[in-house]
């Protein structure tokens, strides 16, 4: 099956679809690092609702943390791509 029917997906300008996770951008990746880094206070302060076990507390603030760096250096890699690319 050949593909010269298949239109492609973008708009007019030639510009392709985003992943789902470029969505949040700069702003939704910080505020992700910061609920990571309050969830991490939180654990470690004891603060009411506290799970016994605090590893997988842990465990999920640092994912939350680690998920908002990799999207906030992917956004801005983005945009520096995006401004380099129109310099030209």
């Amino acid at each position: 099956m050949t593909d010269t029917g298949v239109e492609q997906a973008g708009d007019e300008r030639g510009d392709t679809p985003r992943p789902w996770w470029a969505d949040p951008g700069t702003w939704g990746a910080i505020a992700l690092i910061a609920l990571g880094g309050l969830a991490a206070a939180w654990v470690t302060f004891r603060l009411p609702g506290t799970p016994d076990k605090s590893a997988p507390a842990y465990y999920w603030a640092a994912k939350s943390i680690a998920f908002g760096l990799v999207l906030l250096g992917t956004t801005l890699l983005g945009h520096r791509h995006a401004r380099a690319t129109r310099g030209r």
